[in-house]
């Protein structure tokens, strides 16, 4: 896991994710396994000495078992609140929009993500995160290069299990 410091001594903790488009321009989205089971997009922490791109890459090879090309850089998004509680990091989260290379993506972390599915931007799952609203309305808006802070959501209810 990537951590870096403010200059206020709080952590800040590196991810990224990928606005990704089907032909029929919706987004694909993974809900996760456990927590909130809130949806969001494909991606996760940058490990140590890894940089924003590979980390992209490899998370969505290891959520949905295809191989991604970047395209640009919608945004950098930091995401502060104690929404979720207050020991909850800040995070800084690079945001691509990527192209999956072949094939459709199938569930391939069921630790971490319980589906994944494409969903109309104009007809988002709930619970979502405050990045992936965010990042898709900038992708949709054909915005790059933005940079935003963002505040967390208030934490939502538990939803049952599928």
């Amino acid at each position: 896991m990537s951590y870096s410091e403010l200059s206020n001594g709080s952590k800040v903790t590196s991810a990224v994710a990928a606005v990704i488009e089907d032909a029929a321009g919706r987004v694909l989205l993974c809900q996760q396994a456990g927590g909130h089971r809130l949806w969001g997009l494909p991606g996760g922490r940058v490990r140590a000495a890894e940089s924003p791109v590979h980390a992209v890459i490899r998370d969505i090879r290891e959520e949905t078992g295809m191989e991604t090309e970047i395209v640009e850089i919608i945004g950098m998004y930091q995401v502060t609140g104690d929404g979720c509680g207050e020991a909850t990091p800040d995070l800084f989260v690079h945001v691509f929009r990527g192209r999956l290379d072949g094939g459709g993506p199938a569930l391939n972390a069921p630790g971490r993500i319980s589906r994944l599915a494409w969903h109309d931007p104009d007809a988002l799952p709930q619970p979502l995160t405050a990045t992936t609203r965010t990042a898709i309305a900038d992708a949709s808006a054909g915005r790059t290069g933005m940079i935003r802070q963002i505040e967390r959501d208030k934490e939502p209810e538990v939803a049952d299990a599928a």
